[in-house]
């Protein structure tokens, strides 16, 4: 199969890369705006295979994309190409609007175009799967879990775009008749992930004995995927999944943002011990504006009709994500350097 992959310079589009090339024998072109979270490093194994392509281009440019379908002519599309970090959001939601709507609007009237050129065998064939979050359904209480059919109560800009972008799919599908399939999955960790979230930020603060900030009372909590796993389950949905449908996709590991973070501490005094504990440096700030408190998936569908369920047990996957970063300095260094310190971002001018 050849596929595009929007977004694929960025954390879980690059694992969907890797895997496409290595591992099924696709081809893959990468369409990517190489925004400041994107690392073509992360495409170091593939990037000089003859089933690898790249085209740097914005996917709200309707003319580049055009061409790149007309060109490249692909049998598939895997959508990840969005801003998506909630404390950016906050503090500039206007690349979060063109990005994440417009771009999504534009790249489904581009498939739509293509697709219906396509003879009648490739038309059956074609999907266009769109990949989302769990954040668009909002917060949960103690008990619940997110279902495909959850109402959407998106609590920040990043989210609200997210939840536009699904509908805006499933309309497509609706009305043209376009084959999209749509992915809500919850927070993501592993190797080659941009270190302004939680993890890789926890980690390389621990390494260099920097605080650790905890927002709030450390209490929120949030179901933790692998990004292989992930990687894995949307090549799944890429081939066995139904258009029209929606597919929730979790790692089955509610943990708080406190228990992760304490879990990184004592697995790099493990691995490399200094003088004090690392939970030392747990530094409580103010909380995120409109921070939800508990996300949670329910992925009986996909392990169901995709027969699809994670690899990895969240600790084994965090052991092997701080080992990551530990041997992968060359990796995050000039990114740490030269695109983002560490600082925090996402605060309202009340909270400075």
């Amino acid at each position: 199969m050849r596929i595009l992959v929007t977004g694929g310079a960025g954390f879980i589009g690059s694992a969907v890369c890797r895997r496409l090339v290595l591992q099924t024998g696709a081809a893959v072109i990468n369409v990517d705006k190489l925004t400041y979270a994107a690392n073509l490093a992360s495409l170091a194994s593939i990037e000089r295979l003859e089933t690898y392509s790249f085209l740097q281009s914005d996917i709200c440019n309707r003319e580049v994309v055009d061409l790149a379908f007309a060109d490249y002519e692909p049998d598939a599309i895997i959508h990840l190409a969005a801003e998506s970090h909630v404390d950016r959001s906050i503090n500039g939601p206007d690349a979060f609007i063109n990005t994440n709507i417009v771009g999504t609007y534009t790249l489904l009237q581009a498939a739509r175009t293509y697709y219906e050129r396509l003879p009648l065998q490739r038309r059956k064939q074609f999907r266009f799967v769109h990949v989302s979050t769990d954040e668009v359904y909002g917060s949960l209480g103690p008990d619940d879990l997110f279902r495909e059919d959850t109402p959407y109560r998106p609590s920040s800009p990043y989210s609200a775009s997210k939840a536009a972008s699904d509908h805006l799919a499933l309309a497509w599908f609706r009305t043209f008749g376009l084959p999209v399939i749509v992915s809500n999955c919850s927070n993501n960790y592993g190797p080659y992930q941009f270190p302004e979230k939680l993890i890789p930020l926890t980690i390389l603060n621990a390494i260099d004995r920097k605080p650790l900030p905890v927002y709030g009372d450390g209490k929120n909590v949030r179901d933790w995927l692998h990004v292989d796993d992930h990687a894995a389950a949307l090549i799944k949905l890429l081939h066995e999944g139904k258009p029209g449908e929606k597919y929730n996709f979790g790692g089955d590991a509610q943990r708080s943002n406190m228990d992760v973070i304490t879990r990184i501490c004592d697995e790099l005094d493990r691995i490399i011990p200094c003088a004090g504990p690392r939970r030392s440096l747990i530094t409580f700030v103010p909380d995120r504006p409109g921070h939800d408190a508990r996300y949670a998936i329910d992925a009986s569908k996909a392990n169901r009709e995709l027969g699809w369920k994670p690899t990895r047990t969240f600790e084994q996957g965090l052991a092997e994500t701080v080992r990551w970063y530990l041997k992968n300095r060359t990796w995050w260094e000039r990114t740490r350097r030269g695109v983002y310190d560490g600082s925090r971002l996402g605060l309202l001018a009340s909270q400075h």
